[in-house]
């Protein structure tokens, strides 16, 4: 009887450690892979399932999402400028079953087709392209990866380059660059505005032409902005309109002036005369004789 009970207490521990290790349990983020003698029969999960003990066997395979860093690649550019470039990726298993055969390990293999990819794209890239095309320059490179480890059941959906590091020659000459376009645009903000503030003067300076009392709304309103200051002195200017007419008079008498002829001064002729002909008298006239003195 004991030996009976020590067999059955034997079997029971055995069935309860082969009902143990046939219970596999799987969250909803993985799958199992199950191997039965070595021949893959599928995926399973998630939940509660059961396996055969010794003939099966069962892999998991996690389904989220996983954030790899690329490390910095040193690339030269199209251009021949040398940059050191990292990224970030972003990538999931899609077939777990493919993920488990057709690759040892998809985490570094995906790490590594990631950083030849990067080093490829960059190499064939200009640096204005990488700087300014950024976008452009990481769906190409998603597409490369995820069409590369497609086959290990691997999905790609981000790729971002995260920095670009340039050499610091290069990095004084596109801020002296950015400076001068800087400096161009202010210049022609510049002339464009004194364009038009130009082309607002003459057109107020032709308003002004042609009513004259604006000119003087104008003065006026000029007066009372220099009486808001405070000045001890105020020079008040006299328009030219004020005093339009004035010399406008005055022209007409010079002009009246010029047209009459010029008339002689008899009086000053007929004097020189007389003492013309008084001077040839007195010449001409007989001298007196002496007169003889008396004798002693």
């Amino acid at each position: 009887m004991d030996v009976l009970l020590g067999l059955g207490i034997a079997g029971g521990v055995v069935a309860l450690a082969a009902l143990a290790s046939a219970i596999r349990i799987v969250q909803e983020y993985e799958r199992g892979v199950i191997f039965r003698l070595g021949r893959v029969v599928g995926a399973r999960g998630p939940g509660l399932f059961f396996i055969v003990p010794i003939v099966e066997r069962m892999q998991k395979v996690d389904l989220r999402l996983i954030t790899m860093d690329v490390p910095a690649q040193e690339v030269i550019t199209k251009d021949n400028v040398t940059v050191k470039v990292n990224a970030v990726l972003y990538f999931r298993v899609i077939d777990p079953q493919a993920a488990v055969v057709k690759v040892l390990d998809f985490i570094r293999a995906t790490s590594q087709i990631a950083q030849t990819s990067l080093r490829n794209v960059i190499g064939q890239s200009e640096l204005d392209e990488l700087l300014a095309e950024r976008e452009r320059i990481n769906q190409r490179l998603r597409q490369i990866i995820d069409a590369a480890t497609e086959p290990w059941g691997i999905e790609v959906p981000i790729v971002e380059i995260k920095d670009i590091e340039l050499p610091q020659g290069m990095q004084r000459a596109m801020a002296r660059q950015a400076e001068a376009e800087r400096e161009r645009r202010a210049k022609i903000i510049n002339a464009d505005g004194e364009f038009q503030a130009a082309e607002r003067l003459a057109e107020a300076g032709r308003v002004l032409a042609a009513v004259p009392t604006t000119m003087q709304l104008r003065f006026l309103q000029t007066l009372s902005e220099i009486a808001t200051e405070k000045n001890s002195t105020i020079v008040f200017p006299v328009p030219v309109d004020l005093l339009s007419s004035f010399l406008t008079a005055l022209t007409g008498r010079a002009g009246a002036a010029a047209e009459r002829p010029a008339t002689p001064a008899p009086a000053l002729a007929d004097s020189q005369t007389e003492r013309t002909t008084l001077r040839d008298e007195l010449r001409l006239a007989p001298e007196p004789e002496p007169t003889p003195r008396p004798g002693p």
